[in-house]
């Protein structure tokens, strides 16, 4: 069947008014309700577009404010992030209300950009979930949501990244774990150790010679220390001199002997077996394989199956209830 022009124009012209009626049936100008009751206005839309699913991770450039006495005030906006990037990225997860943001990012395709209302109650109970308003969102007020979606992975996709960098970590793992004795024999060989381990694989060499009873477990121990990595890095200090020296230094810890009981595993195993054979006064250098360090642990500043060289000084030992 053949539409004539005049009834283009006419379905046209329903059209229009369908729009303007729904439009006007909104109490925000310009915002469209969907089924959800989520209110959205659309910038740019593409409608066949790629659009997220939930577990899918996005990439939005996003702000949202709240109104109060006639003024909007923005309680986030991506653009400010204190890392330079002007995006967030998560897991769309499943929307936690009916007309929730989540709804609002379900609607948008890759490269839509929209403003959405809603309800700040439900973010903040249903979202958020606070026990309580915050003192700048009054209880029945809205959010308002600008956001741009700029990219979709899906959860597919994210699953087999995360799976090549386990595998990819686990090769890393491996080749640094067979590289450990090659790097702890040449550390040693360069720097004239010839003390035999312990049976832990402890290198324990004795600088300058204390006096008294060596600490036993359960005795509290006071150790200035400085801990480095093989090629010479300071990675920690109790010494503030070395501390800004090697420009590790950090105004907001105190730099003093730290203090700690004996035997009960609250440091690396390799520390509990070395100051247990020293007496106070007693200054050492340790030499740790990561068995007795950190192991195949990332610990900040210290690689996986990273050998450890400290400095470390018993300043003192104090025997339970003494």
């Amino acid at each position: 069947m053949k539409i004539s022009f005049t009834q283009k124009v006419a379905f046209t012209a329903i059209g229009a008014v369908l729009a303007i009626t729904s439009c006007k049936n909104s109490p925000y100008p310009g915002y469209e309700k969907s089924e959800s009751g989520l209110y959205s206005k659309f910038y740019k839309q593409n409608e066949n577009g790629v659009k997220p699913k939930e577990g899918d991770v996005v990439k939005v450039i996003m702000s949202y404010s709240v109104s109060k006495n006639g003024k909007d005030s923005i309680l986030f906006d991506s653009k400010k992030n204190p890392n330079g990037s002007s995006f967030i990225e998560f897991p769309l997860g499943k929307s936690t209300f009916k007309g929730s943001f989540e709804d609002a990012l379900a609607m948008m395709s890759v490269g839509d950009s929209a403003s959405f209302i809603v309800s700040a109650d439900s973010v903040y109970f249903k979202t958020f979930q606070v026990k309580e308003l915050p003192p700048y969102i009054t209880k029945g007020s809205t959010l308002t949501f600008e956001a741009k979606l700029e990219k979709v992975t899906t959860k597919e996709e994210v699953e087999k990244e995360q799976n090549k960098k386990m595998e990819e970590q686990k090769v890393l793992l491996e080749l640094r774990k067979n590289e450990e004795p090659k790097a702890l024999a040449k550390y040693l060989e360069d720097n004239k150790i010839t003390v035999k381990p312990t049976e832990s694989g402890l290198y324990y060499v004795e600088k300058t010679k204390g006096k008294g009873a060596k600490p036993v477990s359960g005795d509290t121990v006071k150790v200035n220390y400085t801990g480095r990595l093989l090629d010479g890095k300071v990675f920690d200090t109790s010494v503030e001199s070395v501390a800004k020296e090697a420009g590790v230094y950090d105004e907001r810890r105190p730099y003093e002997p730290i203090a700690f009981p004996l035997g009960q595993q609250q440091v690396i195993k390799g520390w509990e077996e070395a100051i247990a054979l020293m007496t106070p006064g007693t200054k050492a250098l340790l030499v740790l394989p990561s068995s007795i360090a950190y192991g195949e642990q990332n610990a900040g500043p210290i690689p996986p199956f990273s050998p450890l060289v400290f400095e470390v000084e018993l300043v003192s030992v104090k025997h339970p209830g003494k």
